[in-house]
């Protein structure tokens, strides 16, 4: 086991992909001899060579576009997109053509594509650089939709996604980056997609988070146990398509209270769609409202630090929150 930062544990996992099969390749705009804007793949292109870790031009959608063919023709890619912000012109290639080639095909195609991407606001970048855009993705049946919270996370479900053969779109919390830190162990191992995972045991309350959410509501977690006594489960959902509704609906079951976090604007965000879970399906067992603490209805993350913090969902406002709810 070694203590190392999120980002460390995912150039880990792509460093040990590339050893371990020689179809996997990555590409992606300054992924070679810079090693990525965060230093993701940094040292892969002196290991491995030009030939499997590519530079791209500055186009997301042929970034894409030759990962799919690579993909169809059994080579196993890694597309990096450098800021999930810029996703946007590779979505026709993503939902028309990677998500839906298996279906259309009657099974006889297989995409095994891997798109990393880091997402979500926290250090300074502004409109174009701090966008969440997981709900667009999580609602397209074909692809499969991951973003860890722990290096341990982060590593095997990297592994996973590249070993999968299907589309997997990866989104990572980048103000995580380097403020998460746990122990990830050196050896070989994989973490399934589509299970959650308790993060937290509780009885009192269930917290639903992802990515830097789902560390944060640890955070918060501890404060309200520490100050109030009030015991929260926290469930972190680490994929969100396939989605483990199973989980939801034992945490539900068992506390009687849910309340959804997640750093998107908070109308049509994918903190929705657990929301209708739980009303749908687990109904009769809740002892309040199910609520949602989310980013504001505005059309972007400002620049401003001070605006950023009253964008951000922080483990303060996650406190606040399960207290309120908790006195239903």
């Amino acid at each position: 086991m070694a203590n190392m930062t999120l980002i460390e544990a995912l150039l880990m996992a792509m460093d040990e992909e590339l050893a371990r099969d020689e179809r996997v390749f990555i590409t992606g705009e300054d992924v070679g001899k810079r090693g990525g804007v965060f230093r993701a793949t940094q040292g892969l292109y002196e290991k491995y060579g030009a030939t499997r870790v590519i530079d791209s031009p500055l186009a997301e959608l042929s970034i894409v576009a030759i990962g799919i063919g690579a993909a169809m023709a059994e080579l196993r890619p890694i597309c990096e997109i450098q800021f999930a912000d810029y996703i946007h012109p590779a979505f026709n290639q993503i939902v028309n053509e990677a998500a839906k080639t298996y279906y259309r095909s009657d099974g006889q195609w297989r995409v095994p594509l891997t798109i990393r991407t880091p997402y979500g606001g926290g250090i300074g970048g502004g409109l174009y650089h701090s966008q969440s855009v997981e709900s667009f993705f999580a609602h397209v049946p074909g692809l499969k939709v991951v973003i860890p919270s722990t290096p341990h996370d982060a590593k095997g479900l990297l592994k996973s996604a590249v070993r999968d053969p299907n589309p997997v779109l990866f989104f990572e919390p980048k103000k995580g980056y380097r403020a998460i830190k746990g122990e990830v162990p050196e050896t070989d191992y994989t973490v399934p997609i589509g299970p959650a995972r308790i993060a937290r045991e509780g009885r009192d309350i269930s917290v639903f988070a992802y990515g830097m959410m789902a560390h944060y509501a640890v955070i918060a977690a501890e404060k309200v146990a520490r100050e109030d006594g009030i015991d929260a489960e926290v469930v972190d959902l680490r994929t969100l398509l396939p989605v483990d509704k199973q989980a939801i609906l034992d945490s539900v079951k068992k506390t009687g209270k849910a309340l959804v976090v997640y750093e998107d604007n908070l109308t049509m965000g994918y903190g929705a769609e657990v929301a209708a879970i739980i009303a749908d399906e687990a109904f009769e067992f809740l002892d309040g409202p199910v609520k949602r603490l989310a980013g504001p209805d505005v059309p972007a993350m400002p620049f401003s630090h001070s605006m950023q913090e009253f964008f951000m969902v922080n483990p303060d406002k996650i406190a606040a929150a399960i207290r309120d709810l908790t006195a239903y």
